[in-house]
Order: structure tokens, then sequence, then C-alpha cells
């Protein structure tokens, strides 16, 4: 699987700003699963799953990664072609990218949810008893930020370099003591500042 992979064909937008489908990826971003699995996770028919699942490998975004016989079917494995996916500048012209990305970060935020609520008690237990957030175990803030582009993405490209060097500590052999740590990141200019109306509403 490829860390970022370019979205370069209209087909592709058009699959992803399908909600469902963009649900369906996600899932196959996390771990290969079958259309039986699939239709199980959604309480949906296998024939529907399948009609996505098809769709989804037609445009190149997931791929059968392995089969496996049981009770004599053949149960197929599907999984994302990469781990993330990104528009490309010659996209631009068409008005449904903003559409695709946005529905994108929705489908992420619900797959977050996800992991919030499955995550073991112990990683949302913070016992040190310091006030300081970066002594923390765990983060989950919300921030506004003023700064022109051109700030903002210098500063993108210090957090991606330092995202990478904290990947790269145990990559690929994890120690025994290593936990797993689960990171989501959302940043987008906005319009109206929402901290602020609730300040004057109060």
């Amino acid at each position: 699987m490829k860390d970022i992979k370019l979205l370069t064909t209209h087909d592709q937008l058009k699959a992803l700003s399908d909600p469902f489908k963009c649900e369906l990826l996600l899932r196959l971003m996390e771990r290969p699963q079958t259309g039986q699995q699939l239709s199980e996770v959604f309480e949906l028919s296998r024939a529907r799953v399948h009609y996505h699942l098809k769709e989804l490998e037609k445009n190149d975004l997931v791929s059968i990664v392995r089969t496996e016989e049981k009770n004599g079917i053949v149960q197929k494995f599907y999984q994302a072609t990469a781990g993330g996916f990104v528009p490309d500048r010659s996209l631009l012209p068409y008005s449904n990218m903003t559409e695709t990305v946005r529905q994108m970060m929705v489908s992420m935020l619900d797959q977050s949810k996800r992991r919030i609520l499955d995550a073991p008690v112990g990683s949302l237990q913070e016992e040190s008893g310091s006030k300081d957030p970066s002594e923390w175990k765990y983060r989950s803030s919300a921030y506004e930020i003023h700064a022109s582009e051109k700030d903002f993405m210098a500063w993108q490209k210090k957090f991606s370099t330092l995202m990478e060097d904290l990947a790269a500590i145990q990559r690929p052999n994890p120690s025994s003591d290593a936990k797993l740590y689960y990171f989501h990141i959302l940043g987008l200019e906005i319009e109206e500042s929402f901290f602020e109306r609730v300040k004057e509403e109060s």
C-alpha cells in the first residue's frame, strides 16, 4: 500500500464524493476485509457492498490483496491502494473536487469517532496531575489561528517533518514496550470564528 495516492481522474473524484464509498474506503485503509465482513459491519446486503467495491476497484482505489477458501467458497480480501488520497492539481477545474475533499474529511472524522469510542479506558486517564497539556499522554485540542497562507504552509512543512520523525523512531521494528498511538489532524481555512461568536452570545 502506498502512503499517498494522487487522484487523477474525474471518475475517482466522483466515486469518493459518495459518502458510502468514502466510508468503505476508509475502512479498507485500516485492514483488508471481505465483502461479507463489510456487509456485516454496515448491515447491508453483500450484493450492494459488492457493487460499491467493484466501483472502487475499477477506479484503482481498492484492490484484492489476498484470497482464502472457506467452505468451498473463495473469499476475496479488499484493501485500499493507499493510506491517503489527494486530488491532483490537474483536477482543479472540476467543481466537485471540493465536495470530494469535504466528504473525505467528514468520513475521517467518523473514523476518528470510532477510534475514540473504542479506545481503552487507560488511554484516556491522565494521572500525572499536571495542568500542562503538553505533559499529558493524550491530546484533544481545537485551535483557531490567524496566519498568512505563506506562514501556514511553512508551518505545515515543519509539522509534517516532525510527524515523520515521530513515525520513524520505531520503524520498522517497534520495541517490546512500544504503544500504538492514533493521530487525527485537520487544518483548513474557515470564514468565521466560532469561538468568538460563542463568547459574544454568552
